[in-house]
């Protein structure tokens, strides 16, 4: 009786969860749609400059509105999105590359040269990640690129910290045991069965550097460091409407934050599940 109480119980968290991955695959789905297939069909300039049409409300010309200089928002809203998760994939790549180098070569070597690297890893985290950035971009001009360094350069910490872990769980496997018995050498078991085993965790946590890396690259091209004024950028976007904002205009505004708020919670999602997946204890408990 207990078990029947407790099946539709499960039932329904298993279908909610469904729904809530079939809701952000299908939104990630839109989102690289919309970048890759908007700019090159709506065959426009997103420069182009229109001051009779400046600040116009969401119509059906201009579904996001206008700009405070006649640009349409959506197009723009589209760019900078495009530029955004550019640099977030890149750079999540970049930093995840780098933390899963450091934290397996941590956790193979260990003894002093684990505690070295782990060291120079809790030194920097203890830096906010803004601050940081912000120095690394300001020795190089306005460009994607040094915002791509700063972000890969700050958030490589969390992953090697993760790696690190896992390394370190799977060094007590029977199979490493056995492999270190048949004269393997430090190399050979690294590359051959710590590594591929880190894989998947350092994969969700590429996942979920995405929007993170979005959210930073918008916070330097807000405060003016990120990109240059003139390419198209969320937090750029957000920082040019603030004028329009406080003048009762609110859409400048509310779309490019959208736009940051509504990726991240997809791929928060789409991790979710792949956290599920990489851990089934996990699962059956949430389904109980």
């Amino acid at each position: 009786m207990a078990g029947r109480a407790w099946q539709p119980a499960g039932r329904t968290r298993r279908s909610t969860r469904t729904l809530r991955v079939r809701a952000s695959a299908a939104t990630v789905a839109l989102i690289v749609a919309a970048v890759l297939l908007v700019p090159p069909l709506a065959q426009l300039d997103q420069q182009a400059v229109d001051l009779s049409a400046k600040l116009l409300p969401p119509s059906w010309a201009h579904p996001f509105g206008t700009d405070d200089v006649g640009r349409d928002l959506l197009l723009r809203c589209v760019y900078g999105l495009r530029v955004s998760l550019a640099v977030g994939l890149v750079a999540a790549l970049a930093a995840t590359v780098a933390g899963t180098a450091v934290g397996a070569a941590a956790g193979a070597l260990g003894g002093w040269t684990d505690r070295l690297v782990m060291r120079v890893v809790d030194a920097l985290s203890s830096i906010p990640h803004l601050l940081l950035g912000i120095f690394v971009v300001a020795m190089f001009r306005p460009g994607v690129w040094p915002v791509v360094a700063s972000v890969a350069v700050t958030h490589w910490l969390s992953t090697a910290r993760i790696v690190r872990a896992e390394v370190l769980s799977l060094r007590g496997r029977p199979y490493v045991d056995a492999a270190v018995s048949g004269g393997a050498s430090r190399w050979r078991i690294t590359v051959r069965h710590l590594v591929p085993g880190v894989l998947p965790q350092a994969g969700l946590a590429a996942v979920l550097m995405v929007p993170h890396a979005m959210w930073h690259e918008s916070a330097l091209s807000f405060l003016g460091l990120g990109l240059p004024a003139h390419q198209a950028s969320l937090g750029g976007l957000v920082q040019s409407a603030r004028g329009s904002l406080l003048a009762g205009d609110w859409w400048p505004t509310l779309f490019p934050g959208l736009l940051l708020i509504v990726p991240t919670l997809a791929m928060a999602g789409l991790a979710g599940a792949w956290r599920d997946r990489l851990n089934p204890r996990r699962r059956s408990e949430l389904t109980l």
